[in-house]
């Protein structure tokens, strides 16, 4: 197993067969997967073979940990991997305010701390 790990950290792009191989799961079974979870789309080369990507291997783990051992249905599974997006997405655009936010403070003191010193 170990070897697969080094070989999944090589490479940029992984064909169907290899991406079975490393997570265990049938090529038949990932193509359904595409067709059931919005965030799997591999790309497709010019001979329109899919090239997965490290994010759609950690995806594809994802789902197969909430459907496998958590026992989630197909639409539950997709209903949690949308909230936990939707969650990551808040928590961004949560830490974008505040770090607008303290450069708008950071602007105003080092104005305060001029007018200070002009008329000081």
């Amino acid at each position: 197993m170990a070897v697969a790990k080094v070989e999944r950290a090589e490479k940029l792009f992984y064909r169907i067969n290899e991406v079975s191989r490393l997570t265990g799961i049938k090529p038949y079974v990932l193509r359904y997967w595409e067709t059931e979870f919005e965030g799997l789309k591999p790309q497709k080369d010019v001979n329109d073979q899919r090239r997965y990507r490290k994010e759609d291997i950690d995806l594809i783990e994802k789902i197969k940990t909430l459907l496998y051992k958590e026992r989630f249905t197909i639409a539950g599974a997709r209903k949690h991997l949308k909230e936990m997006n939707r969650t990551s997405a808040e928590g961004n655009s949560r830490a974008e305010k505040i770090k607008g936010i303290r450069a708008e403070l950071y602007a105003i003191r080092k104005e305060l701390c001029e007018l200070l010193n002009i008329y000081a």
